[in-house]
């Protein structure tokens, strides 16, 4: 990333954004507490130097004596870890989540035993009627991955 550009993120619904200039090392976390906090088999955390909440404020949680995690009380993305060290934030939750690609994997005591042969499960590439069907009356409302001046949206106008 080059030095001062501005990346953005924020949760799924939108009431939480971030800005940050300066990111430090992406990692990936296999402790048990980022198991459960990202409801995923791991945490994808970047470290951020100069972050900014942009819009609203997430709601935290104590997890540990040593750390606190941030996520957005109306959605529940998870979205920044913080220790006396400094901020994390979830990669995920960037509007662009490659320019944290990870790095690093750290607390491999507690990675899952099926985590290094995932990408080798098979892909199923074809898709049936139905779930096509399915999929064609989707509204998502999924806030953008960009900054919007409002928040919450407005009504679209029937």
């Amino acid at each position: 990333m080059p030095p001062g550009e501005a990346h953005t993120g924020g949760c799924q619904c939108g009431a939480v954004r971030f800005r940050v200039t300066r990111l430090g090392r992406p990692s990936i976390c296999h402790c048990r507490m980022c198991q459960k906090a990202f409801g995923g088999f791991f945490g994808p955390l970047v470290t951020a130097h100069n972050a900014t909440w942009t819009r609203g404020e997430p709601k935290w949680f104590q997890s540990s004596n040593a750390a606190r995690r941030a996520f957005c009380g109306e959605c529940g993305t998870p979205l920044a870890y913080e220790t006396r060290f400094g901020l994390e934030l979830a990669i995920g939750a960037f509007d662009d989540p490659t320019v944290a690609a990870p790095e690093i994997q750290v607390n491999p005591h507690d990675k899952l035993p099926f985590f290094d042969t995932l990408t080798s499960l098979p892909v199923r590439n074809e898709v049936s009627d139905e779930w096509r069907d399915f999929l064609s009356g989707i509204h998502s409302n999924q806030h953008p991955d960009h900054d919007t001046a409002d928040w919450p949206p407005k009504e679209e106008p029937k």
